[in-house]
């Protein structure tokens, strides 16, 4: 939770509303840990991030203004992807994506979804390097701060 909260507060010096309203809290952690979505990323026996993959549907993405690219197999979403501070800077991120996208093809799943805000310029960015594509907007919730940029990758 300490590396999620950490997320939060970058979020918000950045000017974005993603994760403001408190969530992903402890529950949601949880929750991930308990259906076995939750995964970290350790650094010398020490966590440096966390994220969820989370295969099957996501219902906020049966809406999209714009359309996925492949919509007849099944698919897994990347979410609440954070590195802790203390190893912010050295690229932990991308190489935590490729693991997670390497667990997913392990699961035999070969289609990646993800969203983010569109405040939320570094996520874009990494999501764009790592090789996921833009394809529209989906809505987490119906509130003006609720509209995602969703991304998908095809491996």
């Amino acid at each position: 939770m300490a590396i999620i909260d950490e997320a939060k507060e970058l979020l918000k010096k950045d000017g974005s509303p993603q994760w403001q309203n408190g969530n992903p809290n402890h529950a949601i952690l949880a929750a991930d840990i308990v259906q076995e979505q939750a995964y970290c990323l350790m650094v010398d026996q020490a966590v440096a991030g966390v994220a969820a993959l989370v295969a099957g549907p996501e219902p906020n993405y049966d809406r999209i203004d714009g359309a996925w690219q492949n919509t007849t197999d099944q698919y897994a979403t990347i979410h609440r992807i954070a590195i802790s501070g203390k190893y912010r800077g050295q690229h932990l991120s991308q190489f935590f994506l490729s693991n997670l996208l390497s667990r997913g093809l392990l699961l035999g799943i070969h289609n990646f979804r993800i969203d983010t805000h569109a405040d939320n310029q570094r996520m874009q960015a990494l999501i764009s390097k790592v090789g996921f594509q833009y394809r529209g907007t989906v809505w987490v919730d119906q509130t003006a701060d609720g509209a995602r940029y969703a991304y998908e990758l095809n491996l």
